[in-house]
């Protein structure tokens, strides 16, 4: 055990350099930083919420407002197919939670029935008839409903959909290593360290930014839709555009911003004022080519949520897949609209159930707090730990732990990960725990010797025979760890996070460290008995 093996020694010089190399970063200035060679590494560990400062928003994905949205494409999707099949219908409407329609001839319900059932929804396995909508009639009325199971796993998607766009969209802020986790059913908690502008955060977050190109119903005017004229299939949408209050548009959208590729804030090359401008994908750009080709001369409305930015006169075919979004923007609503954008659109609103702002001031106060824990837990693991085994012995044990935390501290920069105020009690409860090993050893050592071995046999006993017991006390806390890593979140997280980190850096220093730092010492003095007895 205590043969200086080539690759111990490379093991403990290789791991050292690493630690150093990770962690020397994070304590040095930005400017220092910047001017490190190319082959060393630059990036500091992350802080997270609770020491560096930032936000806090608990959002509730609006489940009820998704479910509607489905059943106004549902019903439309109705009213297209028979149509299509010249099927005479009235009374088509959403009726407590479900879609109605009045066939008005007997003789052509069961055709409608049967197109209906092979034509609206999508198919889902597991649920009777194979799809996700049940069609039933009663006489001459017919009834569309979405299975439960539909509803649950559209729910579902839409709050794991919402993650990810969210995600996207504070990635495009800046923000390092956010907190974005699912709480619950349909809440998801979101944490940026270093936000400092809840406001803006949620400006970002909160908006859908469905973005939709539909055209404009010109069959009758915004006044007349607005007393209860409004057409089959089209809608009144009130208008951000300085030329009018409200617009009648067709329900159904030409193309999506589901078809971006690219959005970007740019400027008018006339007027100098901010716009958008996005780029379609092939699907989007053929689909587009092809409405403005079949409508030229014809409006067509620019809608983001809900209501038109502009409605501009097709001029010709757009066949480039390329356009612009000019509307009443600042430079800064432009970008925020071209971020939104870019991110994509979320599949339903966000309710902001909670908001928080942690100042920097008291993020600050968090981090001395936790580096003055540490400090002391450090000095009185120090005490114990020489007056317990000596100056040597237990100078060699607090040589490895600090080689513990330069190594934890490396590779959580390494590795991005983010340091909690709870990351801070996993490190100091992984300090205590790194000598447990050490005690372990040591005290194996006391019993050969007492036991009459020589130097060499009690200090290869005490690794030897102790290791069964450092493994299984390890093994057992890491998976602890990884439960709550799994199924915690927040605080819990980065208590999980730093202590597993901590428990493998603890095991290798508190041994193999350990170990090379004794034998060197051993071949270097040859004791006849080792000065812990």
């Amino acid at each position: 055990m205590l043969a200086l093996s080539r690759w111990k020694v490379l093991a403990v010089v290789a791991s050292l350099i690493f630690g150093v190399l990770f962690a020397l970063p994070t304590f040095l200035p930005a400017n220092v930083r910047e001017a490190l060679p190319g082959f060393m590494p630059r990036q500091t560990l992350n802080l997270g919420l609770d020491l560096q400062g930032g936000s806090h928003l608990l959002l509730e994905v609006d489940t009820q407002a998704l479910r509607a949205e489905r059943l106004t494409n549902v019903l439309e999707d109705v009213r297209t197919i028979l149509r299509q099949e010249q099927i005479g219908f009235s009374e088509l409407r959403v009726t407590d939670g479900a879609i109605t329609v009045q066939i008005t001839d007997p003789a052509q319900v069961n055709t409608a029935i049967n197109t209906l059932r092979n034509s609206v929804g999508a198919p889902l396995a597991g649920v009777a008839g194979g799809r996700d909508i049940t069609v039933s009639a009663s006489g001459g009325r017919i009834r569309l409903a979405f299975v439960p199971e539909a509803l649950n796993a559209e729910a579902a998607k839409a709050v794991d959909q919402s993650i990810e766009i969210i995600r996207r969209r504070v990635d495009e802020l800046g923000t390092r290593e956010p907190t974005i986790v699912r709480q619950g059913v349909n809440r998801i908690v979101v944490q940026a360290p270093g936000e400092s502008d809840p406001e803006r955060l949620k400006d970002v977050i909160g908006q859908t930014a469905k973005l939709t190109f539909q055209m404009v119903d010109e069959s009758v005017t915004a006044a007349e839709a607005a007393a209860g004229r409004i057409p089959p299939g089209s809608e009144l949408l009130p208008s951000e555009d300085q030329y009018a209050p409200a617009y009648v548009v067709r329900r159904r959208a030409l193309v999506t911003g589901e078809m971006l590729t690219d959005a970007q804030q740019a400027f008018d090359q006339q007027t100098g004022q901010p716009e958008v401008s996005f780029r379609f994908n092939s699907q989007g750009a053929r689909r587009f080519g092809d409405a403005t080709t079949q409508n030229v001369g014809k409006r067509f409305a620019i809608v983001l949520d809900g209501k038109v930015i502009s409605a501009p006169t097709i001029q010709g075919p757009i066949v480039g897949g390329n356009g612009r979004i000019t509307g009443n923007f600042s430079v800064e609503s432009a970008n925020n609209l071209a971020i939104l954008l870019r991110a994509g659109a979320l599949p339903a609103p966000l309710n902001v159930e909670e908001q928080r702002t942690v100042g920097a001031e008291l993020g600050a106060d968090a981090v001395r707090a936790g580096s003055v824990s540490i400090v002391i837990g450090f000095v009185s693991i120090l005490v114990f730990m020489v007056l317990a085994y000596g100056l040597l012995f237990g100078g060699i044990s607090v040589i490895a732990l600090l080689f513990n935390g330069v190594l934890i501290l490396g590779i959580m920069s390494a590795f991005q990960a983010t340091l909690t105020l709870p990351g801070i009690a996993g490190l100091i409860l992984t300090l205590a725990m790194a000598v447990d090993a050490n005690v372990l050893i040591y005290e194996r050592m006391r019993d050969e010797m007492r036991s009459g071995r020589n130097a060499l046999s009690a200090m290869d006993a005490g690794f030897s025979r102790a290791m069964s017991t450092i493994i299984d006390a390890n093994v057992t806390t890491i998976l602890a760890a990884l439960i709550m890593f799994q199924f915690g979140s927040g605080p819990v997280r980065g208590f999980a996070w730093t202590l597993s980190i901590g428990v493998v850096t603890s095991v290798f220093t508190a041994v193999l460290v350990t170990q090379v730092l004794l034998a060197v010492w051993f071949r270097t003095t040859r004791p006849k008995a080792l000065p812990i007895v």
